[in-house]
Formats: C-alpha cells, structure tokens, sequence
C-alpha cells in the first residue's frame, strides 16, 4: 500500500491506495505551517482505514512550498552565479531581466569567467585558474555557501561547470551547488537562471525534507519517500534536496495523472476546479503535453519542463457579480469556509450558486434559498462559457477529445460542456492530484545537439538514452523497469546539414523490493 499526498493552496490531499483502490481518502485544510496540514490529513487517513503503518510501501508527496517560496521571496539563500563563457555574453549578465525584489534577495553575486564551448564542440576559449580562484575567494569572503554554475553549451560538454565546481568543492567543502547542465536544457539565459532558483532553494530544501521525514517518523512511517515532479514523474527525497526546482508546477501534474488512472484515459483533457483556479491541461499517452515555451516562476525566465495548463481565474471561491455574468477571477480562496454566504459570510460565491442551483449540498442551504432564479441561472452558464473557451483553447489542433472534471470544486459544472465529446466525472475525483502523487513513477530525460553525419542516429539514441536512464536510477527508478516514453527530433537550421536536437524522457518504476508502480 502507498500515501500519496498533494498540498495545494486551500486543501492538503491524502489518499491510501492499495494498487488501484483507494483505500481512504480525505482533504485537509493547508495550515500556515505545512507541516501541520500534512500530520493532520496523515493522522486521518491512517485514523479511519486502520492500516498499520509498516503496511505502507511508499508515500509520494507534492508540495507547493518550494514555488510558493520563489512566489513570495521568503526563504531564499544568498547565491553566488558563475557564467563560464567570456568573451562572448558580455553584454547580457546574469540576471538581468529579473524582478529587482527576488534579484536583491538572491543577492546579485555574479561572476563572469573565460571558457564554454560552442554547440560543435569548439572552445570558445581556454579557461583561467587564476580568474576561477579570485572569483572563489571574493565569494568565500562574502560568506556564500550557496552556487550555480553554468556555461555556455554545458549540455553539450559540462567539462566547465563540473571542472569550476570541483575547484569550489577544494576551497569551500560545504559549498551548495546547482550545475546547470543537470537540468538539460538548452538556452544559456534560461537554463541559468533554472539552476539560480534551484540553488537559492538549498538550504530550504534541507529544512523541508527533514521535517517531511520527522513528521512520517513520528507516527512510524519508516518506508521510502518521494517527491512530485513538475512531468509527472517522482524523486527520491535524497535527489529533491538537490533539486527542489524540479518540483515546481507540480501539483497541476499530479492531478493530470490522477485523472489518467481513475478514467483510464491516457488522452484527454483535464479540467482540475479548485478553490481559486481551474487548471485545463492535456493528457497525450497518459503523462501531461509539455509547454514548448519559455516558463515563469516568479516573474523569472526558464526552461524547466513544464505541463502545458491553462489557469483560469474559476473556482469554488471565486466571487460572482450580481448579474451573474461574471465570475471571478478574484475570489476568497481559503475563506471559503467563512466569507461565503453558505457559510454565514456576505460574499456570494460560485459555491453559493451551485448550493443554490440544488447541485450540491454546503453549509447552510438556506442562506441562498432567496437568491434570484435568473441570476443562479446566469452564473451556471457563465462557469460552463468560461470553461468551455478554455478547453477550446487547449485543444491539441481543434481535435474533439474527452474531458475529465477532477478537483474538489468539479462540482461547480452543473451541465454539459460544449467543447468536449464525453464528460468524465470520475468518483474520488476531488483527491486526484494525491492519487496522481500516489501512482507516479520517477522519469529521467537528456538532451543534446548532435550531427548525425559525427555520430550515426542509432549510436546517438542510444548515448543520449543512456543518460536519460542514469539520470531515472538516480532519481530513485527500478534499471530493469525503465523504459522511453517520448523522443523529440527537432532538425536545427543554420547549424549545418544533419544537426538534430534530440530529446529523450524514461520512466521506470519505484526502487521499492516486493513493489511495483502501477502503469
């Protein structure tokens, strides 16, 4: 049996799953200490199913806490950001279309070094000790602890950023370091800016893994844990101190590929209705589409893989004009439970309609019961308009696909929607993103510019493969178990004949004796 938990902004997520059934399930509020939230719907589940806790295999977990803290600027270490790659990128430094208020809390240390390569493999130019240390002592001599590395190409060849960090490794032995280049994407700008985020997330991802663990312990939980990442797929708590990064939009994920195993679709749309959101993405050969754009966090540029999804301001606390033909996208979110008219509170609601259209029984039904008919009315169409012009939007090509409502607010959907062929409401559906955490195996990805005329196709595949897999074994995957699930060829113009940007994602199932994933 596994805990999958999920920890949104209103609700903190648990389900006991025992293959596919879900044993238990409940959804706690998030309390300002998260760690509480969690305990709370732990001691729950645990509470009401009766399961001992050395019947629990695994527990997956997905947080919001390490976006929330990019989100916010609390929690950020002071960093130190060196760029091999002078004498080319001079004039665009690090960090420089940054928000100035999470710049300033990271601190703007930078360091601009000699070296890199270029997409062939040339050396853009020799690298210097003596730049490389100077750089280490004025950094050692700010007291940085925290490091991210990165260089022109390091995809191609990171021999740069792993010979920089080895140097720091020598001069300050308790340095923290993100490189670059382990998180495969191309893109200096956004790239480099991924491994500032994740390592300015250091110190709090050692704080947050530790108290995850505490809590588990304290109620003898003693089995392995995993976090969510943002594809769909898991990492040991080991690796997620070292990349805290990879988590983000995680929770969106989650809810995707638990809507994939309580429908069985593995192509579809998804529509996740929460307190304050509704998330629209779209699930191709069960695992989330990916966004071929450039992803803010924080109102900073990367390249981090990311779900495709569409937040649109509707959710169960979204506040409705008094014609109803607006809704949202402000909304109480988690005051829900006290500013909502079913609740005693004086603000009306999309919750308060749908009690009132008789589609839900919440709180006190009578604080609605005099609500005009056509203003209830109004607004139930108004929800279904404003989905359907978002599920429009993320059609894959205009092609007609099913639709699963998943979310603690699905019920908001009193209707038929338009813009999908089958409506699925599936049961348990309003913990399908702690279903998701629950059921996700640990993936693993690789990429590279390669010239096939250099190095023949299936010699190619193969390395950059082999990378992907290594990447998977040290998240946390099973080696027998892993296998490719997408490959991406993208012909590059103007860099020669046969050059290829080659991509390759692998998942495979938990490192668990006596356990496997479901698929």
């Amino acid at each position: 049996m596994r805990i999958g938990i999920d920890v949104g902004g209103t609700h903190t997520d648990a389900v006991i799953m025992e293959g596919d059934t879900v044993v238990t399930s409940t959804k706690a509020l998030t309390t300002a200490d998260v760690m509480e939230g969690v305990a709370n719907a732990l001691d729950t589940v645990l509470k009401e199913s009766q399961v001992e806790p050395a019947a629990i295999s695994a527990i997956m977990i997905g947080t919001t806490q390490f976006t929330n803290a990019i989100v916010e600027r609390r929690q950020l270490e002071p960093t130190a950001i060196f760029r091999i790659g002078l004498p080319s990128g001079r004039g665009i430094p690090p960090m420089v279309d940054w928000p100035d208020d999470i710049a300033d809390a990271v601190g703007r240390h930078t360091y601009m070094l000699t070296g890199g390569y270029l997409y062939d493999g040339w050396p853009i130019a020799q690298m210097d000790d003596a730049e490389i240390d100077s750089a280490i002592r004025d950094a050692g001599s700010k007291g940085l602890k925290n490091f991210a590395i990165a260089s022109a190409f390091s995809p191609m060849n990171p021999t740069p950023e792993t010979y920089v960090a080895n140097r720091l490794l020598n001069a300050i032995p308790d340095a923290r370091l993100t490189l670059s280049h382990r998180f495969g994407r191309l893109g200096l700008m956004e790239r480099e800016n991924a491994a500032i985020l994740n390592a300015t997330l250091l110190q709090f991802s050692e704080n947050v893994v530790t108290a995850f663990l505490s809590a588990l312990k304290l109620r003898g939980l003693n089995c392995p844990v995993f976090i969510s990442q943002n594809d769909g797929t898991l990492m040991s708590a080991d690796f997620v101190k070292a990349f805290p990064a990879l988590t983000f939009a995680s929770g969106p994920t989650n809810s995707l590929r638990g809507a994939m195993r309580l429908t069985g679709l593995k192509d579809a749309i998804v529509v996740d209705i929460g307190g304050t959101t509704s998330d629209i993405g779209v699930l191709q050969g069960g695992f989330p589409r990916e966004s071929n754009s450039v992803i803010e966090i924080g109102g900073v540029r990367t390249n981090f893989r990311m779900p495709d999804i569409l937040a649109i301001g509707l959710g169960g606390g979204s506040h409705v004009s008094p014609d109803g033909q607006t809704i949202g996208p402000q909304s109480v979110g988690h005051r829900l439970i006290t500013d909502g008219l079913v609740f005693g509170g004086d603000t009306l609601t999309a919750t308060d309609i749908i009690v009132a259209a008789g589609a839900a029984r919440i709180g006190n039904t009578e604080a609605v019961r005099s609500l005009p008919e056509s203003l209830v009315k109004t607004a139930c169409q108004t929800i279904l308009d404003t989905l359907d012009r978002g599920i429009d939007m993320m059609k894959p090509a205009a092609i007609d696909m099913p639709v699963i409502l998943v979310g603690g607010g699905a019920s908001l959907v009193t209707g038929d929607l338009q813009a999908g062929t089958i409506l699925h409401r599936p049961k348990n559906a309003g913990v399908a993103n702690a279903i998701g955490a629950a059921i996700a195996q640990v993936g693993g990805e690789a990429e590279r510019i390669i010239s096939y005329r250099e190095t023949p196709r299936d010699m190619a595949l193969e390395r950059i493969k082999a990378e992907a897999q290594t990447r998977a074994v040290e998240a946390g995957a099973s080696p027998e178990s892993i296998r490719t699930v997408d490959i991406e060829e993208t012909p590059v113009p103007y860099m020669g004949e046969d050059t290829t940007r080659l991509h390759i994602k692998v998942v495979g199932d938990l490192a668990i004796t006596g356990q496997e994933t479901p698929t």
